[in-house]
């Protein structure tokens, strides 16, 4: 059963069970520690974990997934062994279904369409640089989109995802002349007052590895004029 959980750190629960938990992440937010040393949530989540249950020593928590940190929305975690080496496997063999939604400012060169690239990702800048055949040390990159609806300045897109490069979405929409609203990284000309980007993991399908029955958990984007504009004609 789905419930929202909120305590000092407005962690955003949006779905857990013995094996599983599901957050709704905040834009700033990391999955993982980095070198900033700000607290992830992996940790945050451990914190929650241990006071709600009442937990004597180290809680486990398994990291199968990450969102970057100007990103919004769905990320799963694993509370059992069990279940992040399962959860792994079916990413793995792409047997989980991600949607996201994304603002951008320009018009597609199509109403919908699927995109093939291949991606080089930067460490230096922590970018991925878009080719249109493969180079070496590339990997090939696979989303379809589809133009929802148009706002007055912004176009809703949904995409879905073959694979799950680094910055995958980003860089395949500023590629095609699309550039995320507030990516600035990306080819977007301003900023966003947040500092976030307007891309939100909206929707995560897949078999639960445990119990194996369907499991469907949507997210909303963050309060934002913008997003709550799309949420009215959705």
């Amino acid at each position: 059963m789905s419930r929202v959980v909120t305590n000092a750190s407005n962690l955003q629960v949006i779905y857990e069970d013995n094996h599983l938990l599901v957050v709704n992440k905040r834009i700033g937010d990391i999955v993982q520690g980095d070198k900033n040393n700000d607290p992830p949530l992996s940790e945050i989540i451990k914190a929650y974990l241990k006071k709600k249950y009442d937990k004597p020593g180290e809680v486990f928590l398994g990291v199968i997934h990450r969102l970057d940190r100007p990103t919004s929305g769905i990320v799963v975690f694993a509370k059992t062994s069990k279940a992040l080496s399962r959860m792994n496997q079916l990413f793995q063999e792409k047997k989980i279904d991600k949607t996201y939604w994304a603002l951008v400012k320009e018009n597609p060169p199509k109403q919908n369409d699927t995109l093939i690239h291949w991606l080089k990702k930067n460490p230096k800048t922590n970018t991925s640089k878009v080719y249109p055949k493969e180079v070496n040390g590339s990997k090939k990159a696979i989303l379809h989109y589809n133009t929802i609806f148009k706002l007055d300045a912004y176009k809703l897109l949904e995409i879905t995802l073959e694979t799950g490069r680094s910055h995958q979405i980003r860089s395949q929409l500023s590629y095609i002349g699309c550039p995320i609203k507030g990516d600035l990284k990306y080819g977007f000309n301003r900023s966003n007052p947040d500092g976030g980007i307007h891309l939100h993991a909206k929707k995560i399908k897949f078999i639960h590895p445990v119990s194996k029955t369907p499991i469907t958990v949507s997210a909303k984007p963050p309060e934002d004029v913008l997003w709550d504009e799309c949420l009215k004609k959705y």
